[in-house]
């Protein structure tokens, strides 16, 4: 079936400035392709290190005008919020300790924000901005890309409409092996700042991508995680983060749970992978294969679902004909597309429905850290049960 994406009923292009993301940055740069797909956002400024030279290099190869380029986050939120061309958002890509206070800063100034996972390093902050957020009516999107997959979408709508019944227990993984080396202490970028507690924070594996796993059971299912027991292992020498992770979890409502994470996993590239099992059936999707998704209906044969057919919910809306592979660019890019709709709309006084704040937000964000810091307190007390919401 060749179908394209619905109108969203708005149109123009936002200009948009990047924290984050310069020259070598991987996800900096997937930022930039995805917002650039629909010609909804153009990067305007940026603060893309911590280095003048890079973002002066990086801002160059992007063709932003050099008076728009800065030295820091500070001075770049105080400098472009004083513009009549002011950018409609920020967006904010660089290690995880910067999160917080570039966000506040730029939310104290007005701006919408897109912000990479996980939100912050302390709950105390999460709360903070969507204290911020809510006060000043801003809008904020936290990064949790894999679920702009429309199969993921095909999935959390069949659950909310109860085809595999009453959710029994989840089964989460996040398998990955680049860390099985000690890179960092080559100078790889990625490695020398995620193994890092001052600028990844608390954890790596299970701040990292754990909290993927998180996000992408409660977006698919909605459960509320009651508490979970966890076994943090940090694998390499002179490391101080966790590599390897196994969490058990309950569900309010009584479903269980298991999530593994790991960094060190031998022939394993990027294995998100969800299993749903409920009372009249189960889901299984993915990412490294989100184009299909195994269903199976209670006393009956497992059935393939794929993407781009007209028997998936809207929700689902592709943005290829089925048989075109849709990848990752894509699904950071659906994510852009609705927090940039929900932004136009906004700007031109319409009023919001909840179909309109469909993209990961601040509650989620919050929700991320807490998990991360619950894991985190469960691996130092000898793996004892945590609740979530004794985590301040």
């Amino acid at each position: 079936m060749i179908e394209s994406s619905q109108s969203d009923g708005v149109t123009g292009t936002l200009r948009y400035g990047m924290v984050g993301g310069g020259d070598g940055a991987f996800i900096g740069d997937v930022h930039r392709k995805a917002a650039a797909l629909d010609g909804k956002c153009a990067l305007v400024a940026g603060c893309f290190s911590r280095d003048p030279a890079v973002t002066a290099k990086t801002g160059a190869a992007l063709g932003i005008q050099q008076e728009r380029l800065y030295a820091s986050y500070q001075e770049m939120a105080a400098a472009e919020a004083k513009r009549e061309d002011r950018p409609d958002f920020i967006s904010i890509v660089a290690p995880n300790s910067t999160h917080f206070e570039a966000a506040k800063a730029f939310l104290e100034r007005g701006f919408h924000i897109v912000c990479e996972k996980p939100l912050t390093l302390e709950v105390w902050q999460a709360e903070e901005l969507q204290r911020l957020a809510n006060a000043r009516g801003l809008l904020f999107c936290v990064m949790y890309s894999y679920s702009g997959y429309p199969l993921v979408a095909q999935a959390r709508q069949l659950v909310r409409d109860g085809r595999i019944g009453d959710i029994l227990m989840v089964m989460g993984e996040y398998p990955q092996d680049w860390l099985v080396d000690p890179i960092e202490k080559g100078g790889q970028k990625q490695a020398a700042w995620r193994t890092d507690p001052e600028r990844a924070g608390i954890s790596n594996c299970t701040g990292d991508i754990g909290s993927h796993v998180e996000h992408m059971v409660a977006h698919m299912t909605g459960l509320k995680i009651d508490s979970l027991c966890a076994r943090l292992e940090t694998i390499g020498e002179d490391r101080m983060l966790d590599t390897n992770s196994s969490i058990l979890l309950t569900y309010e409502g009584g479903a269980t749970g298991m999530y593994w994470s790991s960094q060190i996993a031998i022939g394993n590239d990027n294995g998100l992978k969800v299993r749903i099992y409920g009372t009249k059936g189960a889901i299984e999707w993915s990412q490294e294969e989100p184009n299909t998704m195994k269903v199976t209906f209670a006393g009956k044969p497992s059935q393939i679902y794929s993407r781009g057919h007209a028997y998936l919910y809207p929700a689902a809306a592709s943005r290829l004909p089925s048989g075109h592979t849709e990848g990752l660019l894509e699904a950071f890019a659906n994510i852009y597309n609705r927090f940039a709709t929900a932004v136009l709309k906004k700007k031109a006084g319409l009023e919001l429905g909840g179909d309109d704040l469909d993209f990961p937000g601040l509650a989620e964000g919050t929700d991320g850290v807490r998990f991360i810091h619950a894991a985190v307190q469960s691996a130092h007390t000898d793996s004892a049960w945590v609740r979530l919401a004794d985590i301040s």
